[in-house]
């Protein structure tokens, strides 16, 4: 493990917080002899399940949003059951960036969720070390395919589960047995609204991508 890993969402916070209003730069930001190692993380789920959100929370940057207004042509194959007020939907990619210790800095890709937009998937995950595969438990069987995916490209991944005020909380443990998910995947309960929740699902996506790096 490396000291990516060991630095705490708390710290991260911290760090935030002397921060000015203004994007703080990096030492690798400011001396040319040093480089960042520069990690590739993409964010996936169903539709509406969160993505952008989780992006645009955590990223040190303004984010690239590629979102369009939903209209009626939609209707048909976008179910608004569970989230009647969303407006609209990514149409390409979210794009973020956080620095987590020191030198390492973690670049976001999030996917667009609906089935016609999978296409884009090879090319958004090609080089990534990684994914965070987000779960709505009202929807659950939205994220089978984004399991399916990186289970049969063997990328490594965490289900973290983003808890919508209203709904019924269940255990981390509840959600794997109900996905089948295997017990080397780590899975968590978080608020991809919160800042904290989400550089913690990260860590643990680092970690665990780590534990399963090649030799």
């Amino acid at each position: 493990m490396t000291g990516a890993t060991a630095v705490t969402a708390a710290e991260l916070l911290d760090a935030d917080a002397d921060a000015d209003a203004e994007e703080e730069l990096q030492a690798w930001q400011t001396d040319r002899t040093r480089a960042p190692t520069a990690t590739k993380i993409v964010v996936a789920g169903g539709f509406g399940v969160g993505k952008t959100t989780l992006v645009t929370v955590v990223s040190e940057i303004t984010p690239l949003r590629t979102e369009a207004l939903m209209t009626q042509a939609s209707a048909d194959t976008d179910d608004l059951s569970a989230t009647p007020e969303k407006t609209t939907t990514t149409v390409a990619m979210d794009f973020g960036r956080i620095t987590l210790d020191d030198d390492l800095v973690l670049y976001l890709f999030g996917t667009p969720g609906q089935q016609r937009f999978w296409f884009m998937w090879d090319d958004l995950v090609r080089g990534a070390i990684g994914a965070v595969v987000l779960a709505d438990t009202r929807r659950l069987t939205d994220c089978f395919p984004a399991l399916d995916y990186f289970e049969s490209c063997g990328l490594p991944y965490v289900v973290a589960v983003n808890h919508f005020e209203g709904t019924e909380r269940y255990e981390a443990e509840d959600v794997r047995e109900a996905l089948t998910v295997p017990d080397r995947v780590p899975v968590m309960i978080m608020d991809a609204r919160q800042r904290i929740p989400v550089i913690e699902s990260l860590l643990a996506l680092v970690g665990h991508a780590l534990d399963h790096a090649p030799e």
